[in-house]
């Protein structure tokens, strides 16, 4: 284990956290879920502007290979491109099937992965309508994902990523109910990673049902922060507003794993500048290998 201390300049201003991170090894795949925060103008000094690179900064301190992001507007998925260049990134908005509203992108290393396949589709009833809802849902809710060939290993895999509603209980079980579905479909037994901001704690039935054995045509879901082989890192929620506290146990953003996966690390990443944080979610980090 190799104790890293990185300040890295975002907006004149320097990391004040200090990064715990594996040794580099090329058969381990960096993932990571992040909400980023929509950019909203209400915000004042925590408005996208001031915060974009901040959330470059921790694409640059921490490297992921492969992220999911939540509540990102094409414009800022634009921006934050600018800032990473070395990452892809496919999806689509959620009002439309284009660039309307909401983004569930996933960002790629382009040369660590080849993105193979790629499609999104909604939580809905009719999850291959672009733009519709969801039973009780207030907004209207997309999963997209990819299939990857890992250019370091030759392995294949899939990357699903989501945000479940924050309003509609029935829509956020429903929700994980269909996902479950979908990536039995999709996938079967290849190895998966789902990251997402499922707006419930790990003791709700959402989460219950997410984990439940889906049968012999696809492979169970695990939370990486019950299989990492070392402690986990940070805090244990993930909201703050941009406070910097959360509250115990409080974590609604997650990054899953099917059994093929060995989790080397599992962190949940509090850095800021100057107490200024990327965003009012603090991103999650796992570190995987295939078994």
């Amino acid at each position: 284990m190799l104790i890293l201390a990185i300040s890295f300049p975002g907006a004149g201003q320097e990391s004040a956290a200090t990064a715990e991170t594996p040794n580099s090894s090329g058969s381990e795949l960096r993932t990571m879920s992040f909400n980023i925060r929509y950019d909203n103008p209400g915000d004042s000094v925590n408005a996208w502007p001031y915060r974009i690179r901040r959330v470059a900064g921790i694409f640059r301190l921490f490297e992921p290979d492969v992220v999911g992001v939540q509540e990102a507007l094409k414009s800022q998925i634009n921006g934050l491109q600018a800032e990473i260049p070395e990452y892809d990134w496919y999806g689509v908005g959620r009002d439309d099937g284009e660039d309307g509203g909401e983004f569930c992108p996933v960002f790629y290393r382009r040369e660590r992965l080849e993105l193979l396949e790629k499609a999104t589709f909604w939580l809905s009833e009719t999850p291959d309508t672009p733009g519709s809802r969801g039973w009780d849902a207030v907004c209207n809710r997309v999963v997209s994902w990819g299939k990857f060939r890992d250019k370091a290993t030759e392995n294949e895999f899939y990357f699903f990523n989501t945000h479940f509603d924050h309003a509609g209980p029935k829509a956020r079980l429903e929700s994980a109910k269909l996902l479950r579905r979908e990536i039995g479909k999709i996938a079967g037994r290849t190895p998966v990673i789902l990251t997402g901001d499922l707006n419930c704690r790990d003791t709700s039935v959402v989460y219950r049902t997410l984990l439940e054995n889906p049968g012999e045509e696809s492979m169970p879901l695990l939370d990486a922060i019950a299989r990492t082989l070392t402690p986990h890192h940070g805090p244990t929620g993930t909201f703050h507003g941009f406070t910097g506290v959360t509250e115990p146990g409080g974590r609604i953003d997650y990054i899953f794993v099917t059994p093929a996966w060995q989790v080397r690390q599992h962190a949940i990443l509090a850095d800021h500048w100057d107490g200024r944080y990327p965003s009012d979610h603090l991103p999650v980090l796992a570190v995987l290998r295939l078994e």
